[in-house]
């Protein structure tokens, strides 16, 4: 089995305090409904550090207390003219939106929200940092990827999420909230994820094939360098199964993927070169250049995938 994969999720900034994203898979298929990871701080030598450690004598800047938002009057249980999906989740518009469209589980959102403890104790709040949230729908808690698609654009609305589409009555995680959470969530924008291609099932007209399996077709002409094995690429691609369902995008996340030629599955490594600087490609990949037809890796997917890629620079 190959286990090099194709780019994989790069981590959102934080944000959040505890919120309900937890740390992103590498794939989109995988729907960890779990909270955002910090992104990584440049290594520093040992001695560096050091030198950039504060002698006792220097005062560390105080951070300021995050402003506490007011639990609403029914955070403890839904009033009666709530809405009930079968799940259990309850929801309650508090203020209309404006948008004529639903997001759907591989949107991305924009969103402030608020969220507090059955006992209306707050747990986090984008509104109390100051700064709204983006994030995939397929990315976060059940309770989110259901309630959020019942929205539109310029809606606020309340969620009761009971445990189990949260992160349960008794979180393996460690300071998860426990229970039934509350939220106000503002659904400022949605951006929508690439539709899948009319022939993602199958190679389309004015397409070629490789000796290896490979189909590709050019989409966009490119005007620069061609990579090499050994090159670093920095890429835009959407990607989604022969049935057309789209399981990992760097457009949606709003943010290109830069990688290594030969860190990744073997279609992408073949493929690639074959493109230049300002190309953009749409590939058919054998499940035998991909992760097969019964992939090892959980969540990886499955048989035959079909990518739009953009190569945006030779690194």
């Amino acid at each position: 089995m190959n286990t090099r994969t194709f780019p994989s999720l790069p981590k959102l900034g934080r944000g959040t305090a505890v919120l309900l994203l937890a740390g992103l898979v590498s794939l989109n298929a995988c729907k960890a409904h779990t909270t955002p990871e910090p992104e990584p701080e440049a290594a520093q030598p040992a001695t560096a550090a050091a030198e950039n450690k504060p002698s006792v004598e220097q005062k560390q800047p105080s951070r300021p207390e995050p402003k506490m938002i007011p639990a609403p009057a029914d955070v403890a249980a839904p009033p009666a003219n709530a809405q009930k999906s079968p799940t259990g989740l309850a929801s309650l518009v508090v203020k209309p939106g404006t948008g004529t469209t639903h997001p759907t589980a591989t949107d991305r959102v924009k969103v402030h929200y608020s969220g507090w403890t059955k006992d209306g104790k707050m747990f986090d709040s984008s509104v109390a940092r100051g700064e709204p949230t983006s994030f995939g729908l397929n990315q976060v808690i059940k309770g989110w990827t259901e309630g959020v698609q019942l929205m539109v654009e310029g809606e606020t609305r309340r969620f009761w999420i009971p445990g189990d589409l949260a992160y349960g009555d008794t979180p393996s995680r460690p300071g998860a909230p426990v229970g039934q959470l509350t939220f106000d969530v503002e659904l400022i924008q949605i951006i929508a994820a690439p539709a899948a291609p009319a022939d993602v099932a199958a190679p389309g007209a004015g397409s070629k094939k490789t000796a290896s399996g490979l189909a590709y077709k050019e989409l966009t002409p490119g005007t620069g360098v061609a990579p090499a094995p050994t090159s670093r690429v920095t890429v835009h691609y959407t990607g989604w199964t022969k049935d057309g369902k789209m399981f990992d995008s760097s457009i949606v996340r709003e943010r290109p993927a830069t990688f290594g030629v030969q860190g990744v599955i073997k279609g992408w490594t073949e493929g690639l070169q074959l493109m230049k600087e300002g190309a953009k490609y749409r590939f058919w990949i054998p499940a035998d250049l991909a992760y097969g037809e019964t992939p090892a890796r959980p969540g990886a997917p499955a048989g035959q995938l079909t990518f739009d890629v953009e190569l945006i620079k030779v690194n």
